[in-house]
């Protein structure tokens, strides 16, 4: 906890135009009971399948110093209450307080693929140079983005904040709340393409990030993107005066020299607007060396230190569900183990490929196969056949060996490699119960398990369950 406050109750007075009955600080903001802590604001959110309210006892008890609520609450002493007319447009409003008291820096990031990657790469970075403040996790929605305002300290230098979405407009509103000075754009892809047109639309709904900037904001943009002049376009028609872009082209400004891969980390030499850096990057894969690009022009965008910055990405760590490596040992007696790639947090077809690129970037086993777990990619539409089709090529290319799969189009997928690419070994099954038995009774010493799929099949259960067989669970086992 920090020593000084977040927010104090005379604050929020001014805020909602009320009176508290005590006085009090909060040092941190909630709207899960689950996870308040002492000292916390609890604001009680409700939602079509819940109502916040119904908590507001639990987190007082689990040590929130004050609850913002819409109504009295039975059994709850009104002195630990704020009553307003609409509790999310009082959690906008301290978000829109949390934003307009800092005098820093603030960076926003969107992208088809690599949001939350390239967000925590530049809380690294920055991290190293001054106090810098960062989303948590993936709270990047209508929700997550003002409670990230509202959680932000006023003396931070940075502030990082993440921007995803489904639907066009949306990006729009959270930039109004963020106002940012730098925007990043990793990549536009087909991701939720069942509610656009085209891709063309989708590079649209980035772009909404550079409409509320401030005066004098500087886009990020990927050189290599099918996208980037499209992109390029949208930032000028909305006033943005300075676009750096990243890739591998030779007319990218941030600029891709060489790079190699380690077994737990991607070494890279670029060229950072005329001065050539090499540094290191903690995670393995393309992807990430690509996100390094971004954060490097975002690094020197804000006028922080390049140097600093490096060392802040070779500490990176694999985030679960993000690329985290567990080596799980299954044998005392002959320590024999196998390595389990954790990039179970969603999928579309750009971060699917990325993820099997990465069976491609680790070295064969001298014993051992390579497997790919995948369930279905969401929110393809018409498309979706098509697309999970394409990852046969991808799949050989990588070396894989075993291919388990579930969903209703995965089950294309798995028809298209037992036809095209027989040498992989396909493993198709109706429902993820029956996978994991398989799964279970099959791996073996010396393999590496790449885990992958939508939200929806909840693939990390899958992960939890070999995570389950390390007999050193007493140990640290993450492969670094």
């Amino acid at each position: 906890m920090s020593l000084l406050p977040l927010w104090t109750s005379r604050e929020l007075e001014k805020l909602y135009n009320v009176k508290t009955a005590i006085t009090w600080n909060s040092y941190g903001v909630s709207i899960d009971s689950r996870s308040v802590v002492s000292g916390d604001l609890f604001f009680a959110l409700s939602g079509p399948n819940f109502d916040g309210h119904e908590y507001v006892k639990s987190a007082l008890d689990n040590g929130a110093v004050c609850a913002v609520v819409n109504k009295k609450i039975k059994g709850t002493s009104a002195d630990r209450l704020i009553i307003v007319d609409d509790v999310m447009d009082a959690l906008i409003t301290l978000g829109k307080a949390g934003r307009g008291r800092v005098d820093a820096k603030i960076i926003a990031v969107t992208g088809s693929v690599g949001k939350t990657g390239t967000k925590e790469a530049l809380k690294a970075a920055l991290s190293r140079h001054k106090k810098t403040h960062a989303s948590v996790l993936s709270y990047n929605n209508e929700v997550g983005v003002p409670l990230s305002l509202a959680r932000m300290p006023y003396d931070v230098e940075y502030g990082i904040f993440e921007m995803g979405m489904n639907h066009s407009g949306e990006i729009a509103e959270l930039v109004k709340l963020v106002r940012p000075d730098v925007a990043v754009i990793t990549t536009v892809e087909l991701a939720h393409s069942e509610f656009f047109e085209n891709i063309e639309q989708i590079a649209d709904a980035k772009a909404e990030i550079f409409t509320a900037m401030n005066d004098g904001g500087i886009a990020i943009l990927n050189y290599d993107n099918f996208h980037f002049n499209r992109l390029k376009s949208k930032a000028k028609e909305a006033g943005v005066k300075k676009i750096i872009s990243f890739g591998s082209s030779e007319l990218a400004e941030i600029r891709l020299l060489r790079h190699f891969f380690h077994d737990n980390c991607s070494c890279v030499i670029a060229d950072i607007l005329g001065q050539v850096m090499s540094y290191k990057v903690g995670m393995l894969g393309y992807h990430w060396v690509m996100n390094s690009l971004a954060v490097l022009g975002t690094v020197n965008a804000v006028g922080a230190d390049l140097g600093l910055a490096g060392l802040g990405l070779a500490e990176l760590q694999p985030l679960s569900g993000r690329g985290r490596r567990d080596r799980i040992f299954f044998d005392i007696s002959n320590e024999n183990s196998f390595l389990v790639i954790d990039e179970s947090y969603n999928a579309n077809p750009a971060s699917m490929t990325a993820a099997i690129k990465t069976l491609e970037q680790c070295e064969s086993p001298a014993f051992g196969r390579k497997f790919a777990v995948l369930s279905d990619m969401g929110e393809l539409g018409e498309q979706a056949v098509k697309l999970h089709r394409e990852l046969g090529s991808v799949l050989d290319n990588a070396n894989v060996d075993q291919l388990f799969v579930v969903g209703k189009y995965m089950k294309d997928l798995a028809d298209i490699v037992v036809n095209q690419y027989p040498r992989i070994n396909v493993n198709y099954f109706n429902d993820k119960k029956a996978l994991e038995r398989a799964l279970l009774n099959d791996v073996n010493d010396g393999d590496i398990i790449m885990i992958k799929g939508s939200n929806t099949f909840k693939m990390s259960t899958t992960v939890k369950m070999l995570q389950k067989l390390n007999v050193y669970q007493d140990k640290q086992t993450i492969s670094r």
